[in-house]
């Protein structure tokens, strides 16, 4: 694939005539994190038919199910065939807000995505359709005060056996959707006497509301702010064996998977922030006047707007390749994954922060959206792993080939 299908660009004209109409009139009140980002991507779904389709795909799964059939194996050279609209929509609204793709894709990616892997069919109904048509949102918690990269092995969050069910303490924190989710997907080791590093990791799933949970209020933060982040505090949380999620292998294993999958969406947010900053640095260099001239005709100028065709192009690769792989079923390993997330998160911080520059004071001044966008693309290299976490991903895979 090296350029969008006719259809592609079709699909990305309505998303894009959508978002100018229905989000960025608001971009102030989201930026502010006045404006409550679940009405907007509730909005989305309706418009484009997404939970109507989600809905009925969901149904069709559990049936299947409940027939007890075996899952369609896929066919050779056969993968997902509309890759590249689930994408789309990524690029364009983070032109203008990615904390919505954040919240979004957390919610679908991460905790519906895990609860559709990892539950049973019951778990499935009880939770997973409502996520997956945005009519609940959803929060994943792994990550705490004292494990951030080194997530699995300083995780300090306990399960301990209490008759046929479990006792959960701990805190999470810089958990998205934090203070508004309705299902969280709590990652929490079993407490059974062994070494923490070496204890079992389980998986389960709370309610909001459920004694003894606590949701934080939104943390303050340098951007994203349309994107709520907060904290999870659980103190002697009871759980019965219908909230553990036992399917899919270890939950050890099973965060992993959705590291791999989201790494690579964070190249698609990528590639709208650095679109969206070369448009505006390409109109302002034209219209901004210095010593009787566009600034647009300087040396200095031109190189930088180079450098951003470079990482534009060079992203926007790593997109189509990650839509054919897809296309023919195959999978990114998570060295992959982390080597498009690591260049891809890097592009866009310095595309963005090159923005602001070529702005100058008006750069540094929120009426011209590149501040924006810079605060926004600067949590691409943190979250779903640090540049640091991902070169170390690399660099294993490749020494231990």
């Amino acid at each position: 694939m090296i350029e969008w299908s006719e259809e592609d660009l079709m699909i990305r004209d309505a998303v894009r005539d959508w978002i100018t109409k229905e989000v960025r009139p608001h971009l102030d009140e989201l930026d502010s994190g006045e404006l409550s980002p679940y009405g907007i991507i509730r909005g989305l779904y309706k418009t484009f038919g997404m939970a109507d389709l989600a809905a009925s795909q969901f149904d069709k799964t559990i049936a299947r199910e409940k027939a007890g059939e075996a899952p369609k194996p896929k066919k050779e050279g056969k993968g997902d065939a509309n890759a590249a609209m689930s994408m789309l929509p990524i690029i364009e609204l983070c032109k203008v807000a990615p904390g919505l793709v954040t919240a979004m894709g957390v919610s679908l990616g991460l905790a519906a995505g895990t609860i559709m892997k990892r539950g049973t069919t019951e778990q499935k109904e009880r939770w997973g359709r409502d996520l997956l048509t945005f009519e609940k949102v959803g929060a994943w918690a792994i990550t705490e005060p004292d494990s951030g990269s080194d997530a699995f092995g300083g995780m300090k969050a306990s399960a301990k056996a209490d008759g046929d069910g479990w006792i959960l303490n701990g805190n999470k924190t810089f958990i998205t959707n934090g203070p508004a989710a309705d299902t969280i997907v709590f990652y929490a080791k079993l407490d059974d006497g062994r070494p923490v590093r070496e204890r079992e990791i389980l998986c389960f799933v709370l309610d909001s509301g459920m004694p003894g949970l606590e949701q934080s209020k939104p943390l303050r933060k340098m951007g994203c702010h349309s994107s709520p982040t907060g904290e999870l505090f659980l103190q002697d949380v009871r759980v019965g064996p219908d909230r553990l999620l036992s399917g899919g292998g270890s939950g050890k294993e099973s965060a992993k998977q959705n590291f791999t999958a989201e790494r690579s969406g964070v190249a698609a947010m990528a590639l709208g922030v650095i679109e969206e900053c070369m448009r505006l640095s390409i109109d302002y260099a034209k219209s901004r006047m210095a010593w009787g001239k566009p600034i647009a005709d300087y040396q200095l100028i031109q190189l930088k707007l180079a450098k951003m065709e470079v990482a534009r192009l060079n992203v926007q690769n790593l997109v189509f390749r990650y839509i054919e792989m897809q296309k023919t079923g195959r999978s990114m390993t998570l060295a992959e994954a982390s080597a498009m997330k690591l260049y891809s998160a890097q592009a866009a911080a310095e595309v963005s922060m090159e923005a602001v520059q070529l702005f100058g004071g008006n750069g540094y001044m929120s009426e011209f959206r590149v501040e924006q966008l810079a605060r926004d693309a600067k949590v691409f290299q943190i979250y779903a792993g640090t540049d640091e976490l991902q070169i170390t991903h690399i660099a294993r895979d490749l020494l231990n080939r």
